[in-house]
């Protein structure tokens, strides 16, 4: 799989983005579970039937893009990004002192954002290990970078977070991951209950500026753009009111481009051991 990862690194860009759409597409046409999850959710968020297979397409240039992002050199990886949007408001954030909570939806190139902050300043990265051991070396060596530090999904990795907080640095995580029984709650996403982390909500607390990121794709394999803004609302209240907020931050992000969204991902799945949703 290294190999493979390796060949599939040393390829231009538009080459791996015209092999993952193809990929892409077949998968949707093979895989019914997949399909499933991919309409049931766009019909859920109000999106059009007719990009599922743009969408599908973005889902596969996002897998074949990752071995670019992990396996170069650092500043091959930045020089993928073609543009920066509100980088002014990573400044503002920097310049309170307090540390920086990206989040990250599963929108675009999401691998890239924290590399691309870590090519500048220090982060550190919430990380769920994969299942296959030969993937988690891949993913561990690829994000590993001198500024990005990996903390595991787990008590010490939230330890580490506020560490990372308290001495003014950045920390990153995916806020639209499903998270592991008893680590979240039952909170709208696209007017329907998903299982919302309450861990993002909970950093919050600390103060800490708030920064939303996305990598948006750019055609033809031209590289990304990455998206910087502060939320459009307060992040305030109780912790399930701060989740929460986080949810309609995230869908407000989705909406700028619906067809990069990782639609297949099944957001509304119940944990094991979890209460049911409610009605």
């Amino acid at each position: 799989m290294r190999a493979v990862f390796l060949i599939l690194a040393r390829l231009p860009l538009w080459l791996l983005h015209a092999l993952g759409g193809l990929a892409g597409r077949l998968v949707y046409g093979l895989s019914p579970t997949y399909r499933r999850h991919l309409r049931e959710n766009l019909a859920q968020a109000g999106v059009a039937a007719d990009c599922r297979g743009e969408v599908a397409a973005a889902a596969g240039r996002m897998v074949l893009e990752l071995p670019k992002v992990w396996l170069n050199p650092l500043e091959r990886t930045v020089a993928l990004m073609a543009e920066v949007r509100g980088w002014e408001v990573v400044e503002a954030a920097q310049a309170q002192g307090k540390g920086i909570i990206f989040l990250t939806p599963h929108l675009g190139c999401f691998e890239i954002t924290a590399q691309y902050y870590a090519s500048r300043a220090p982060i550190t990265v919430l990380y769920r290990p994969p299942r296959y051991a030969a993937l988690q070396a891949m993913i561990e060596e690829g994000r590993a970078r001198p500024m990005l530090h990996l903390a595991p999904a787990d008590l010490s990795g939230v330890r580490a977070l506020l560490k990372a907080l308290k001495r003014g640095e950045a920390v990153g995580l995916l806020p639209d991951q499903a998270p592991k029984v008893g680590e979240g709650k039952w909170l709208p996403f696209f007017g329907k209950p998903a299982y919302t982390m309450t861990l993002a909500a909970r950093l919050t607390e600390s103060g800490a500026a708030v920064v939303f990121a996305w990598g948006e794709r750019l055609p033809g394999g031209r590289g990304f753009r990455l998206h910087l803004r502060g939320p459009q609302a307060p992040i305030e209240g109780d912790l399930e009111q701060r989740a929460a907020a986080i949810n309609r931050e995230v869908e407000s992000l989705v909406r700028e481009c619906p067809a990069q969204y990782l639609w297949g991902y099944n957001r509304y799945k119940r944990p094991a051991g979890a209460e049911p949703p409610p009605a």
